[in-house]
């Protein structure tokens, strides 16, 4: 290699070299750092000219390091290691401010339930904001963003918040005028299974038509506490009201749906650790039910 002082490196080349390295893939090391592979090839490719010398051999589905990246490579990984350990000592209060961004239905019935245990397990200074759709929140990396989705999102940090079931569910006083098919539909805007997928699925008539239409999940639910009709509702989310009594499952039909509510985080945004214990505070472990 030549003699390159390190001053000269842009740290964003060396990350990508590390990242590669370490997973042995451009592919998979554009998912971790959240950019595209070709980014990632162009970044590497810079530090290569830069140094002159090829860190990797590159074939036609994989790529191997040289001997010389391979050697390289120990070194890189206690410097970034260094950097980090030092930047959380010394920064390590302003990391540990959480900006948690989410739909108004998320922050009420999933996020606030579970602060306290978020806090006192953290220590965080934690902020809820209300996500506007429209606003494309996804390109975010500021906050800790929870997305409705199958979990494709390009970023380092990802974790669903729980696996979606859903139920037609009512307040009991309702349920005794007559047959659920006859009683009043409530109605939810949004990438959720609806009453065409629902009467679809279970041979259900497809009317009475919903008279009564929300634009959040949380605003529906507050109708179904209220009587004013069937919801389809998603299990997790209404657990509580279910171990309360305040609505009851109308039928034991559960639809799965392969979509659910993601954590997402950037890798720059919070180390492993801090991403472990706030997954294990927000979300639920695949295949674990919490809802009754």
């Amino acid at each position: 290699m030549q003699n390159v002082g390190f001053d000269q490196l842009p740290l964003e080349w060396i990350r990508a070299f590390e990242t590669a390295a370490r997973l042995g893939s451009f592919t998979a090391a554009a998912t971790e750092t959240g950019l595209t592979q070709s980014a990632i090839s162009q970044r590497i490719a810079h530090l290569e000219k830069r140094l002159g010398a090829r860190l990797f051999t590159r074939e036609a589905r994989r790529i191997t390091l040289t001997a010389e990246g391979e050697a390289w490579l120990p070194h890189v990984q206690a410097a970034l290691s260094g950097l980090r350990d030092s930047s959380e000592a010394l920064f390590g209060v302003a990391r540990n401010r959480l900006t948690l961004s989410a739909s108004a239905s998320i922050i009420e019935l999933w996020l606030v339930p579970r602060l306290a245990r978020l806090t006192a397990e953290t220590g965080a200074q934690v902020k809820l904001r209300t996500m506007v759709v429209a606003s494309d929140e996804a390109k975010d990396d500021t906050a800790i963003r929870v997305i409705y989705g199958s979990g494709d999102w390009p970023v380092a940090y990802k974790r669903p918040l729980y696996d979606e079931e859903f139920a037609l569910v009512a307040t009991p006083e309702l349920l005794a005028q007559g047959p659920v098919a006859s009683l009043p539909r409530l109605a939810v805007a949004g990438p959720r299974p609806g009453w065409g997928q629902w009467c679809e699925q279970t041979g259900m008539a497809t009317t009475p038509l919903p008279e009564l239409r929300f634009d959040t999940f949380s605003l529906g639910l507050a109708a179904a506490r209220a009587g004013l009709g069937v919801l389809i509702a998603s299990l997790p989310l209404i657990a509580e009201d279910l171990a309360r009594g305040t609505l009851v499952r109308a039928t034991d039909h559960v639809l799965p749906h392969h979509e659910t509510y993601w954590l997402l985080a950037a890798r720059e945004r919070m180390s492993r650790r801090q991403w472990e214990r706030l997954g294990d505070c927000l979300t639920v472990p695949h295949g674990v039910s919490r809802t009754g």
